[in-house]
């Protein structure tokens, strides 16, 4: 089968290390399943695997990619849910001590066919297609837990997105604006700031200017150099959430106001199989759409993780394989 495959990392060449080309196809395993897959889309979290965080040299060569959606060998369309936990565990499998994501332990989606947990399908709409499908396992899951689950955001309330343009930041200001929260977004760069406005936020700004007012919710995935903005742009009794430090993670927090003010500040780690679920569902019904940047064959596998890397994006990266014979 076709794949892109991680064969050695390197964190100052990580694009170094990426080869397409065959692979041999996924081994039966029980109670798992085959997906021939349709689309795939690219996370920073495969650059960071190129660079060796959270793959070591001992797991390679490593087929990459979280996101997934296909044809299961029963024939159904399908979404793949790239939480891998302990077929033991019960609860939220994102708090499973043992569990991995596609790509870290398990072979990835960024090729034909994929092996995963039965337990690990939700069922594909119609409405939606592959390309579309394939948003949704990774920053769109994200982004609804982190809002829903994390923040219990509300209609009505205000949400602050810091750095507009990335694949989780699009998914937050989407899905927001369809539940009727007021979603802020803030960005360096003039052009995704218009593009978030286009797409549903009720304003945008410069990166680290100063409010109209305090926000009831912070979604947090630059880290270190928005951090300090983000605290203090929230209102008391607000929540902070954070699922990424793309920037950097070593970020200096005042706890005077963290305490005084009963901040809350929250991490969240991509979402339950529920919670796609009603992801998808959501998708369904209201015609919400992920943003899609790009779409490619998996051939051109790099050439789309160089547009990921040089971060001329604003949307998700799709890879796509034609239907089977």
């Amino acid at each position: 089968m076709l794949a892109a495959t991680a064969v050695r990392t390197d964190p100052d060449d990580p694009l170094g290390g990426l080869e397409v080309g065959e692979r041999p196809e996924p081994d039966p395993r029980p109670d798992w399943v085959t997906v021939r897959l349709r689309a795939a889309s690219l996370n920073h979290h495969d650059l960071w695997s190129l660079q060796g965080v959270g793959l070591p040299a001992d797991r390679l060569p490593m087929v990459l990619g979280c996101d997934g959606a296909g044809i299961d060998e029963q024939g159904n369309e399908v979404v793949v849910h790239a939480v891998i936990s302990d077929p033991d565990f019960r609860g939220d499998e994102t708090l499973d001590p043992k569990r991995s994501l596609l790509s870290e332990v398990y072979d990835g989606t960024l090729a034909d066919l994929v092996s995963v947990p039965r337990r690990n399908l939700v069922p594909k709409p119609a409405q939606l297609s592959f390309e579309e499908a394939a948003c949704l396992p990774t920053a769109w899951l994200t982004a609804y837990r982190m809002l829903f689950t994390q923040a219990a955001a509300r209609p009505g309330q205000t949400v602050l997105v810091q750095g507009a343009g990335g694949g989780v930041a699009t998914a937050l200001v989407a899905i927001g604006r369809a539940a009727g929260l007021r979603m802020w977004v803030t960005s360096r760069d003039a052009g995704k700031r218009e593009r978030a406005v286009e797409l549903g936020a009720e304003q945008a700004f410069e990166s680290g200017a100063r409010l109209p007012e305090r926000v009831d919710a912070v979604m947090e995935t630059v880290g270190e150099p928005t951090w300090d903005h983000s605290l203090k742009s929230l209102t008391q009794g607000g929540t902070v959430v954070v699922s990424g430090a793309t920037g950097g993670h070593r970020a200096v927090t005042d706890l005077r106001r963290v305490f005084f003010l009963q901040q809350r500040i929250v991490g969240s780690t991509m979402g339950t199989r529920d919670e796609l679920g009603r992801l998808v569902r959501l998708m369904a019904e209201t015609g919400l759409r992920p943003v899609i940047d790009s779409v490619l064959p998996l051939e051109d596998a790099l050439t789309a993780f160089r547009r990921l890397q040089d971060g001329d994006v604003f949307g998700k990266v799709v890879l796509t394989r034609p239907a089977a014979p």
